[in-house]
């Protein structure tokens, strides 16, 4: 008999490890950089609208979240921002790219024993050399039947990925930390979305739950195996 789900599509980025936090300590930092020329909360609305703006230009990941920065640092200040004040946002960003791999709670459980039965698929946004050392860095990558490092979720990406898979977009689903990357256009592809929460989220990945009976959120991955043999 052949079951209901056969692909699991994971989400890397808050769902499997660690990494918004590391967005948000620079953020911080960034907002330590610039306190003489304009305020916390005035300078987070001004980075975001940058951020917008650029990830046509730039993508997902850190060095479009750089290159926000500095352009927004150029803008609060008239293009007096000081050389050093600059250096500092660089240099902010290589930690970023070098920071440690730390697995969530019950990730490599989840991972580990739903490859035992399922094709298993990781899905991700961001720059292609840091989220391949990343999931080298994981200890994972062997678990996963294939990587896709996409440039943006949507529907459509979502249908190329499991459309050629045995039963296809019906028979897979998604996991992850964000609704509206990883579970609304899941879902609208044909596929069950399980949204993760993470404490930490990005104001650019918020949206509503879809209400569909192929939604369903867990409080950790802890979770899954068994939402997974449920479904069948």
């Amino acid at each position: 008999m052949t079951r209901k789900l056969q692909t699991i599509g994971f989400d890397a980025d808050d769902t499997l490890w660690h990494n918004e936090r590391f967005f948000k300590l620079t953020q911080d930092r960034f907002e330590d950089l610039l306190s003489d020329y304009s305020d916390a909360s005035q300078l987070h609305d001004r980075l975001i609208e940058a951020e917008k703006r650029n990830i046509g230009h730039y993508g997902f990941g850190v060095k479009g979240f750089v290159l926000s920065m500095i352009e927004t640092a150029i803008d609060v200040t008239d293009g007096a921002v000081p050389g050093h004040v600059i250096r500092k946002i660089l240099d902010a960003g290589q930690d970023m790219l070098a920071h440690p791999i730390e697995l969530l709670p019950h990730a490599r459980m989840a991972v580990e024993t739903l490859a035992q039965s399922h094709r298993l698929v990781l899905i991700t946004k961001g720059d292609l050399l840091h989220q391949e050392r990343k999931l080298a860095q994981s200890g994972l990558g062997e678990l996963f039947d294939d990587v896709s490092i996409v440039s943006d979720k949507t529907v459509t990406t979502y249908r190329s990925i499991f459309d050629p898979l045995p039963g296809g977009s019906e028979a897979a689903m998604m996991v992850g930390n964000s609704m509206r990357s990883d579970v609304v256009p899941a879902v609208e592809a044909g596929a069950w979305g399980v949204f993760v929460p993470h404490d930490l989220e990005w104001d650019l990945e918020k949206a509503d739950a879809p209400q569909n009976p192929r939604y369903h959120a867990i409080e950790d991955l802890g979770y899954l195996p068994a939402l997974v043999t449920d479904i069948g």
